[in-house]
């Protein structure tokens, strides 16, 4: 059904329409904000699992490092 969707020609359209309706700096804006975005999730991402990990290690008796909890 989606064969054929994400096309190189199709990205060039779809890139220009963006930059007609939104204009160059809108769109550095929008970017911009976007990249914020997904590095703000990825630390968070990678954060949560630190934590949690330390959590699963506690509750199985060992540290991060693997040394037994005394």
């Amino acid at each position: 059904m989606f064969e054929g969707l994400m096309q190189p020609m199709h990205l060039i359209v779809i890139l220009f329409i963006a930059l007609l309706v939104f204009g160059p700096s809108k769109l550095s804006e929008l970017g911009k904000g976007l990249g914020q975005g997904i590095k703000n999730f990825k630390d968070a991402v990678n954060d949560n699992a630190g934590k949690d990990g330390a959590a699963v290690a506690k509750d199985a008796g060992v540290k991060k490092d693997g040394q037994p909890v005394a």
